[in-house]
């Protein structure tokens, strides 16, 4: 049986003190490591080596990481983490609208990138093995897509559309950041992308329906300035 860190790793960064450092951290949790210094040498190694996760720096020597991120999603669907220095809301929208999986920013704590790593980890093993979930759930929380009902401690919870069309698109893509703009504009249609109070108000009410502290939101949490993420678990509907 595999370890809760089995896989491979790609780090790619140019700081050979980096590398290092993620490769200690990353080995002693079980992870198998291949390194980078430049995008060339990534872009090989994703078609050679088969990551299983990405650690992509934007600034490299021979150029940018978003170009990389291009060339990785033109061939591959390898979860890529970005993991930068570029702090600006911009720059981790830009990468989550053009195949991210998530955004890290340097300094960062090694036990939040490991969890990020599990995450994405998880979340690629399920994609393999099952068809996409209809069906989620977390603690008394019931999101049934297919019936389009919603349930929490098994009474019925009464969303509008525009409330139930934010959750399933949030459900498709559970554990992982769905920006503003890709909200916005799937359900509000591309005229609306900067309206982003819509999002806020629906947002604030879905919190209050499900159960979520809106002071201290756990399941429903906010990546200032960029998206949401929803925590929930796909599941067997009962029965199947």
């Amino acid at each position: 049986m595999k370890s809760e860190g089995s896989g491979r790793i790609l780090i790619v960064d140019d700081e050979q003190q980096i590398r290092r450092f993620l490769r200690i951290s990353l080995a002693s949790q079980g992870y198998g490591v291949l390194e980078a210094e430049n995008g060339k040498q990534a872009l090989a190694m994703v078609y050679t080596q088969a990551p299983d996760v990405v650690l992509l720096d934007l600034g490299l020597p021979d150029m940018d990481g978003h170009e990389v991120l291009q060339g990785i999603r033109e061939h591959s669907t390898v979860p890529v983490i970005v993991v930068s220095v570029r702090d600006r809301e911009e720059e981790k929208v830009f990468s989550l609208d053009n195949g991210a999986n998530d955004y890290v920013t340097k300094p960062f704590g090694i036990q939040e990138l490991l969890a990020r790593i599990r995450a994405v980890l998880r979340l690629a093993q399920k994609a393999r093995g099952e068809q996409t979930s209809s069906y989620y759930v977390s603690q008394g929380l019931v999101i049934d897509l297919e019936l389009r009902r919603v349930t929490l401690q098994q009474d019925d919870v009464h969303l509008t559309r525009k409330e139930f069309a934010v959750l399933s698109r949030l459900c498709r893509y559970a554990g992982r950041v769905v920006t503003q703009t890709q909200l916005l504009k799937e359900i509000w249609g591309p005229t609306h992308v900067d309206d982003t109070h819509y999002l806020r108000i629906v947002i604030s009410r879905l919190r209050q329906k499900l159960g979520d502290d809106p002071q201290t939101p756990t399941l429903l949490q906010t990546e200032a300035g960029v998206g949401y993420r929803l925590l929930v678990e796909a599941a067997l509907r009962p029965g199947t």
